[in-house]
């Protein structure tokens, strides 16, 4: 399942890098004018025009730019849905914007259109009807920041979604694995004699071969009181130098293993042994 999954969110990640705008934002304005400067271009020719002048393309606000030209001119809009998709796709600029014709001398839109990126979803009204010649501006509208927060929206989404998705597969896998080692149990505690840990829910607790010898004796006798010497015999004895102490170190050592559950205890009985107790 893993192989699977990375490469699908692989290939989502570069399907939503796509829907951003691949022209880089310090250069985007200068873009987007030489893109409409194309479109203008383009839109005299079809007037038979190749002498006037384009003028200054207008930054109107951080998404909106206007055309403007010297001479009056006619438009039809089937050309300049062509001449400005074109430009526009032909810079990598934005697959989503509006775009307005604008009546100079009435400042009023005689006609407008908007590209949503699919053919299906654009709105292109009016086809064939041509404009009289007058004095137009073209504005347009792009969309990319919205489709920038759109794309990282999905990809980190999509990483929760994938890393969640794994993680919780191999804890279930690591569970599924600890479930079919033996143990005893101590209250809410599992205990791994042959692995040396003890493991409540999510936390691993980590033993020392001495303190896993002491710990089996105990849990074998839970809420029975083990005696001293029994303890002694069965894990020092021929097997090394045993101090005095050392069996109540390590008992001090098992207590705090059990510190944050207050139901289990190691219950010193005076002069006999110890007692596991497990409420």
């Amino acid at each position: 399942m893993k192989k699977i999954v990375f490469p699908l969110f692989t290939i989502l990640c570069f399907t939503c890098l796509n829907c951003k705008d691949d022209t880089p934002q310090n250069h985007f304005s200068e873009t987007v004018k030489v893109a409409l400067r194309d479109a203008g271009h383009t839109l005299l020719l079809a007037n038979n025009d190749s002498t006037s002048l384009i003028l200054p393309v207008k930054k109107l606000n951080d998404n909106k730019y206007e055309i403007a030209f010297q001479n009056r001119l006619s438009i039809t809009p089937d050309s300049l849905v062509v001449a400005v998709s074109h430009s526009l796709e032909t810079a990598n600029l934005p697959k989503q914007y509006i775009v307005e014709v604008i009546n100079c001398n009435k400042d009023e839109i005689f006609y407008s259109f908007q590209i949503k990126g699919t053919k299906e979803s654009d709105i292109v009204p009016c086809l064939g009807r041509k404009l009289p010649t007058d004095c137009y501006k073209i504005q347009v509208l792009f969309f990319e920041k919205k489709s920038n927060l759109i794309a990282v929206f999905l990809i980190l989404l999509a990483g929760v979604l994938v890393f969640g998705f794994l993680y919780l597969k191999k804890r279930k896998r690591k569970t599924s694995i600890e479930d079919t080692i033996p143990y005893s149990k101590i209250g809410d505690y599992k205990f791994y004699k042959d692995q040396n840990k003890l493991i409540k829910e999510a936390i691993e607790i980590k033993l020392s071969a001495k303190e896993c010898e002491l710990m089996s004796m105990l849990s074998t006798n839970q809420n029975q009181v083990v005696k001293r010497d029994a303890l002694v015999k069965e894990i020092w004895e021929d097997r090394g130098v045993f101090v005095d102490r050392s069996l109540d170190t390590f008992i001090s050592k098992l207590r705090k293993k059990f510190k944050d559950d207050p139901s289990i205890n190691i219950v010193n009985i005076h002069g006999v042994g110890y007692k596991l107790e497990v409420n």
